[in-house]
């Protein structure tokens, strides 16, 4: 008996993993990004099976119990194949081909009021009315839909995100997953309160055309219930032969479509409250001919975008965490200055390394330069060790790993005053912390000696 209902649940696990369709609703790989200004847009990601009809969005506050004022609104839908018949691996390690060819459906919601929790449920098939007949303890009349969340930003500063990275979802070993949401679970706790946002650097999966990775991990909680911005990883980036493509991070994602040539919807920028967030993809700044149509797009973003923070995210490290070799510091750090971008988020080493504010290659008083950051691993599996601080150790200030097996995480903080990080490790505890003061209040900085 006991061996029958292993197999069993072996059976349920396998179907999630490779039909999510049928093992869960028939909305899968849903997630919210950020609009360019999201404090009144949201933009929404979901696939659905050929043949399921058109696909819809009812959207309301989370405070309308009964949904009396809900809104339907259709989404745009394109057939993707971009996943299909790509080498892959079964949650059993079988080796199998990806049977991937879907509808994407995506849509933008618009007008929405700042700093206000909404709530929403997709349907498919037949068109919904005006005013659904459903509310929070009930289900849509023609759908198997869930209740899901979503939260605009606040129009002032003060909000709070979860930072996560290196993940590295992969079906056969399932506790990588596990040990990433466990870790989100975490830093809600230290944070007393559902974050505002949630931040990914990249990597969350092991193989980005791998199509059967992404559903499970979006079935998640945190993917539910939070608004997610991240940027695209080598691995979200590449097959298991080792093809690559940014189309995969983009057809799970609808991120704002203000990115520059072939990086649209990949490469990307949003204002949070005061700041503005500027989302690089590493994968498409390998040349220097690359490097410099990043650059400039960034100049640009940043030149046609006010904001008292100016924060820049991109998957690949400033400094190696082993020894403290610079790495893409080397080749952003003139940018940073001349633009005044004040914080500059990485991750993949695997280690957490962190600077305070530099300006021309000296630590600064606070009051000008760029606080260098970047994410250790989650998956309590990939970690790395370090050695001896050989390089920068004028400019790097803390690093930390627990070698192989690594699970940590961020919380970030903004007020009118400053942002404030502080790195938490798989149990609660506060392992280093810096702040960003805000430019509404530097005065000409001073050079440490």
């Amino acid at each position: 008996m006991k061996k029958k209902l292993t197999l069993l649940v072996v059976a349920i696990v396998t179907l999630v993993w490779l039909n999510p369709a049928l093992a869960q609703t028939t909305a899968y790989t849903v997630i919210a990004n950020p609009g360019e200004d999201a404090s009144t847009e949201i933009r929404f990601n979901w696939h659905t099976d050929l043949g399921d009809g058109d696909s819809y969005i009812t959207y309301t506050k989370r405070s309308d119990k009964k949904w009396k004022r809900a809104i339907t609104t259709r989404a745009d839908q394109e057939l993707c194949t971009v996943f299909d018949s790509i080498y892959s691996k079964k949650p059993n390690g079988e080796d199998f081909y990806e049977n991937a060819r879907f509808m994407r459906n995506t849509i933008t919601l618009k007008g929405l009021e700042a700093d206000t929790e909404y709530k929403y449920k997709l349907t498919s098939g037949e068109a919904m009315s005006d005013n659904p007949v459903f509310d929070d303890n009930s289900e849509p009349s023609n759908n198997n839909s869930e209740i899901r969340y979503f939260k605009t930003a606040p129009k002032s500063a003060k909000w709070s995100m979860g930072i996560i990275s290196d993940m590295h979802v992969y079906a056969p070993l399932p506790n990588r997953q596990k040990a990433g949401m466990a870790m989100i679970h975490q830093l809600e706790k230290q944070n007393k309160k559902p974050f505002d946002m949630m931040l990914h650097i990249g990597d969350m999966s092991a193989w980005g055309g791998s199509y059967s990775f992404w559903p499970t991990l979006y079935e998640e909680a945190p993917f539910k219930k939070y608004v997610w911005a991240g940027v695209n990883g080598n691995h979200e980036n590449m097959t298991r032969q080792h093809a690559q493509s940014n189309e995969f991070f983009r057809n799970v994602n609808n991120n704002p479509i203000n990115g520059y040539e072939g990086e649209v919807g990949v490469s990307y920028h949003f204002i949070y409250g005061d700041a503005l967030f500027v989302m690089l993809n590493s994968e498409a700044m390998k040349s220097d001919e690359e490097l410099a149509m990043a650059q400039e797009w960034t100049r640009e973003v940043i030149k046609n975008n006010h904001a008292k923070y100016v924060i820049v995210i991109s998957h690949y490290q400033w400094f190696m965490g082993n020894d403290g070799k610079s790495s893409q510091y080397s080749r952003w750090k003139k940018l940073f200055d001349e633009q005044g971008v004040d914080l500059a988020i990485s991750g993949n080493n695997h280690i957490y390394v962190r600077t305070n504010t530099l300006y021309a290659d000296q630590e600064t008083d606070g009051t000008k330069g760029t606080v260098y950051i970047q994410t250790p691993s989650s998956d309590n599996d990939r970690g790395r060790s370090m050695g001896e601080l050989l390089h920068n150790n004028d400019l790097i200030k803390s690093r930390w790993t627990e070698g192989s097996n690594t699970v940590g995480a961020i919380i970030m903080k903004a007020n009118k005053k400053r942002l404030t990080l502080t790195l938490y490790d798989r149990y609660g505890n506060p392992v280093d912390q810096v702040s960003v003061r805000s430019k509404a209040n530097k005065t000409p900085y001073v050079v440490l000696k």
